[in-house]
């Protein structure tokens, strides 16, 4: 294994505040012949790196170049640097498994969870789009000679990571790498990437709790966190608040080190008066809100073979409570939950079960190609874009992601596009020769009137409930008097 006596100060080397530490070897006292060297040469060609290198914590530790970049005969992406000075077998990445050389337990926390696994999205509908419907195979690399999308290359791989294919002589693919995707898969077998958060080649702290950090990743109209985030009171009081938040702090517990915003990491993964640091960032989310119908944290880990299969959404949503509790009471945590959990609750019930059902019914009515039909488009960005936006928009307090950016526009997808869709196919479908389509058809109409006259939808069919009609009727006229006068 490489850097195999990678050293740090213990004190000086943690990352983020509040970690129980393995125990390590002494540090250094110097840095080392082979660090000096490269610096030496480093200087000269790239003084960026080593400038921010000079402001780390492995600088001040004694921990240098050929402490992180060391590589041992057989490392499959080794190579021999410099052969006429150098002389020395060393790899471009340092891995999350360099790196357990001193951040053991951080390591360990994070390959357990949904990060380490986002390398999974290259079998998913979302690299489709990027690398079919969006893409080609016209981006052609020694690894890749059939080719690649461009697309998906530049798009999903720089988030979600990619396997990193080496070439001769430990080169590496221009397909794969430059990549800090979070989920990048390794050449010595290792998941994930710690510079996605802690950069090159200062590594600070004070970067991983920037909200601009998660947001490389978290934005956009299928996950838009970190616009969410901005919006929310929490966003507004660190934009306001941002310079007495003390960032570069060993110990940020807040309510005792700040007591103003919280940032993504305050609440996902840093230290309270009760809990340590955490790279496992599922370990506080009680909803999993990915997928077209919410499910418990505890059954996606369980689909992705991950530990927290173990741990269930209780417990979970007790660890972000206990976050909560730096700054807000027990009634004002638990009232946030009922309102969160009563969205997504309505979307699920509402949207997301019953066009599942519609959309797995209409399926022998559509042409077998991904995307190649409308109903495709309109349910996917139904639950992916709109549902999603609805369900994070209420997690973060985000009122205008919930409902005109969230809510609004999936039940606009639903009744303008999805049902009028669907009645063009069950129409197709029986005046179709076709037996089976006729079945199909017929299904499918049986399905939609089961939907539409049920106590969400029938509004739609004009079928409202009177009592409901009237309770309404008298709630507007009381609203126009308390503001006509």
């Amino acid at each position: 294994m490489k850097k195999g006596y990678l050293m740090a100060a213990v004190g000086l080397l943690f990352m983020l505040q509040g970690v129980a530490v393995a125990s390590v070897k002494a540090p250094p006292k110097d840095f080392s012949k082979e660090t000096r060297e490269c610096v030496k040469c480093h200087k000269k060609n790239n003084p960026g790196i080593i400038q921010q290198w000079g402001h780390s914590k492995h600088f001040r530790a004694k921990v240098g170049c050929y402490e992180c970049h060391k590589a041992d005969k057989g490392d499959p992406d080794a190579f021999l640097h410099d052969d006429k000075k150098v002389k020395k077998l060393i790899s471009i990445i340092v891995s999350p498994k360099d790196c357990a050389n001193c951040h053991e337990k951080e390591v360990r926390q994070n390959s357990e969870s949904h990060h380490a696994a986002a390398g999974k999205i290259l079998g998913s509908l979302d690299n489709l789009l990027a690398e079919v419907i969006e893409g080609n195979s016209d981006f052609l690399t020694d690894g890749f000679p059939q080719g690649n999308s461009a697309s998906a290359v530049n798009g999903c791989w720089q988030c979600h990571g990619a396997p990193i294919k080496v070439l001769e002589d430990g080169e590496l693919d221009p397909a794969t790498w430059p990549n800090s995707g979070i989920g990048r898969l390794n050449p010595d077998g290792s998941n994930g990437s710690c510079t996605a958060c802690h950069a090159r080649h200062e590594f600070s702290v004070a970067q991983a709790r920037q909200p601009e950090t998660c947001g490389k990743c978290h934005l956009g109209p299928d996950h838009p966190q970190k616009e969410i985030y901005e919006e929310s009171k929490h966003g507004i009081q660190f934009a306001t608040h941002r310079s007495k938040m003390d960032l570069e702090s060993s110990k940020w517990i807040p309510g005792e080190d700040f007591f103003t915003g919280p940032t993504c990491s305050t609440c996902h993964m840093g230290a309270t008066r009760e809990q340590d640091v955490t790279h496992d960032v599922g370990m506080r989310i009680s909803w999993n809100n990915r997928p077209p119908v919410s499910i418990r944290p505890e059954k996606a880990d369980a689909k992705m073979g991950l530990p927290g299969a173990n741990v269930n959404w209780e417990d979970r949503r007790d660890n972000m409570k206990d976050v909560c509790s730096a700054c807000h009471n027990e009634d004002w945590v638990d009232n946030f939950y009922a309102q969160y959990d009563g969205l997504v609750k309505l979307y699920n019930e509402k949207f997301g079960k019953p066009g599942l059902a519609l959309y797995k019914a209409a399926k022998p009515l559509l042409k077998p190609a991904k995307f190649s039909n409308k109903l495709d488009w309109i349910w996917f960005e139904l639950w992916h874009h709109e549902g999603r936006r609805a369900r994070h928009g209420a997690a973060m307090m985000g009122p205008d992601y919930t409902h005109w950016h969230g809510m609004y526009e999936v039940a606009q997808h639903f009744y303008t596009k999805m049902v009028p869709e669907l009645e063009h196919l069950i129409a197709q479908g029986k005046a179709s020769g076709n037996a089976a389509k006729k079945k199909a058809a017929a299904a499918l109409q049986a399905k939609l009137d089961e939907v539409l006259n049920s106590k969400n939808h029938k509004w739609y069919l004009n079928k409202m409930d009177p009592k409901e009609k009237a309770r309404r009727k008298k709630a507007a006229a009381e609203f126009k008097k308390r503001y006509s006068k």
